[in-house]
């Protein structure tokens, strides 16, 4: 019985080798594709999460306890309005801002008698990372009572009391250059207290 030559060992390694590489790259490719798939996962569930908050804070939006306006202001990447989602009988401040690629919530309690909306008092969180709207992509459109579903949404800067409909619209991508690229997800919501068609 002979053994193997020089040559064959050679080949025989080097096939070894191509094995455990193309294995090893197959491992790291389904590591990869599962961290990205889960990553969108959880982004998408986030920002539903986010959008049906929203929705539901501003189909409640008030008057202010101060008397003031519903909807404090409105720009592309921010929007503030007064409403009660806790339902303690108080009408809160709530300001939703795109800064960079997270989305922030801030909440102002109204205090005193007469009540004002103290800005040093305000609590802010971060409720979405990994938002990619960019200028060409706003994050809040709007709407006034003439919106037919083909309307163009109102110019900026926008009069607050033309309002009565409001898009949303958050591009989200957690692994930026990876598939799958940025995906958008966009809400209507019409303000109840502020409809003029009833």
């Amino acid at each position: 019985m002979r053994g193997m030559t020089l040559i064959e060992t050679l080949v025989a390694l080097g096939v070894f080798m191509i094995v455990i590489v193309a294995v090893c790259s197959y491992q790291v490719s389904v590591y990869s594709n599962n961290r990205v798939i889960s990553g969108n996962l959880q982004t998408a569930q986030e920002a539903q999460v986010i959008l049906k908050t929203l929705l539901t804070e501003l189909r409640a939006a008030a008057p202010a306890a101060d008397g003031s306006y519903t909807i404090a202001s409105a720009s592309t990447s921010s929007i503030s309005f007064f409403a009660d989602p806790d339902n303690d009988g108080q009408t809160e401040k709530i300001t939703y801002t795109l800064v960079g690629t997270k989305l922030y919530r801030a909440i102002i309690q109204p205090t005193g008698t007469p009540p004002v909306y103290n800005s040093a008092t305000q609590a802010t969180s971060s409720v979405l990372t990994d938002v990619r709207n960019g200028t060409s992509s706003p994050v809040f459109q709007y709407y006034d009572q003439n919106y037919t579903g083909t309307s163009s949404p109102l110019t900026m800067p926008v009069s607050v009391q033309s309002i009565r409909l409001i898009q949303i619209s958050l591009a989200l991508d957690v692994y930026i250059n990876q598939e799958p690229l940025v995906r958008t997800y966009t809400t209507q919501v019409s303000l109840r207290n502020l409809k003029t068609n009833l």
